[in-house]
């Protein structure tokens, strides 16, 4: 018998909103979808606003690991036998959340063929991401790793298209994903600004001359 095609456009904000035991939630800015140490029992979907994923050190060191924005999952940990959440999930701003039960999860990826393709697509490229951000940790220096973060939260090279305006994101924020301090990320930003590469203006306008900044040896 031949596999079934995905459908075209498969939309997962559609798709779990008909599923039994998946349930939707909006979170306060700032307000926990789950804490690092808690039961890993489900996966989590964006339907709208950003979550920030942070860990915390035995010493009480805070880093931030990553900024999912809508149509991203996250959670996943637990369908890879992690009994335990290995970091604190909250929103960033009004943030609309669906929650998929593990059990409801596996049951979907075993019957809905769109549904488990949509999901592994999702994962290979955040594993490709992942090892990006790995390299550019090792090899690149601070201002050139502030300059990819500010391209990709402004979706420089999505099909999308590139934000007019990014959220407001902190300095603080930005300076625990870069892995420099406020005051590097503050230095940078000032020379972007007077570069002509970034602007303030209802928002953080960033332009495709950043570029330049990665690019350049």
């Amino acid at each position: 018998m031949a596999a079934k095609k995905p459908s075209v456009g498969f939309d997962p904000s559609v798709f779990l909103a008909k599923i039994t035991g998946a349930t939707t939630r909006q979170y306060r800015t700032k307000q926990v979808v789950f804490s690092q140490g808690d039961a890993a029992d489900a996966v989590y979907y964006i339907q709208a606003g950003k979550v920030k994923l942070t860990v915390v050190s035995t010493r009480g060191k805070e880093a931030v690991v990553a900024i999912l924005e809508r149509g991203n999952f996250f959670g996943e940990g637990c369908l890879a036998g992690q009994p335990l959440r290995m970091a604190t999930a909250s929103a960033m701003l009004p943030t609309t959340v669906v929650r998929v039960g593990k059990a409801t999860a596996i049951r979907l990826f075993h019957r809905e063929p769109d549904f488990a393709e949509f999901f592994i697509a999702y994962l290979l490229a955040r594993n490709v991401r992942i090892e990006e951000d790995l390299v550019d940790q090792l090899f690149n220096s601070s201002e050139k790793r502030l300059a990819r973060l500010l391209l990709l939260l402004a979706h420089f090279g999505k099909d999308s298209g590139p934000e007019p305006v990014i959220p407001k994101v902190s300095q603080d924020t930005l300076a625990a994903m870069v892995g420099t301090t406020r005051a590097r990320v503050n230095y940078f930003m000032n020379r972007f600004r007077k570069l002509g590469f970034v602007e303030y203006n209802g928002g953080l306008h960033v332009h495709r001359a950043l570029l330049t900044v990665v690019l350049h040896d």
